[in-house]
C-alpha cells in the first residue's frame, strides 16, 4: 500500500454497500455467479483505476522531469 492511499479519500460511487452481498456465510456452500450486470461493474472499475493510473504517472513524469537547460557552458 501506497502512502497516498492511507491519506486519499475515495468518491462515494466507488463503492455501493447497499449492493455488497459478497460476504458470505458459513452455509454458503455453492460457487458465486458473474452476471453480465458483475462483469460490466469490473470493467468499468477497471477502466477506472487505468484512467487514475495514467493521470497519476502523467503528474509523476511532471513532478520529475528535467528542466530543459538554457544554454550549454562549455
Amino acid at each position: 500500500m501506497r502512502l497516498l492511499e492511507m491519506f486519499r479519500f475515495y468518491p462515494m460511487e466507488y463503492q455501493d454497500l447497499s449492493q455488497d452481498s459478497s460476504q458470505l456465510d458459513y452455509t454458503d456452500t455453492r460457487k458465486t455467479k458473474l452476471t453480465l450486470a458483475h462483469i460490466n461493474k469490473l470493467r468499468k472499475m477497471n477502466d477506472m483505476r487505468a484512467l487514475e493510473h495514467s493521470k497519476e504517472v502523467q503528474l509523476v513524469q511532471q513532478m520529475y522531469n528535467a528542466a530543459p537547460q538554457q544554454g550549454s557552458m562549455l
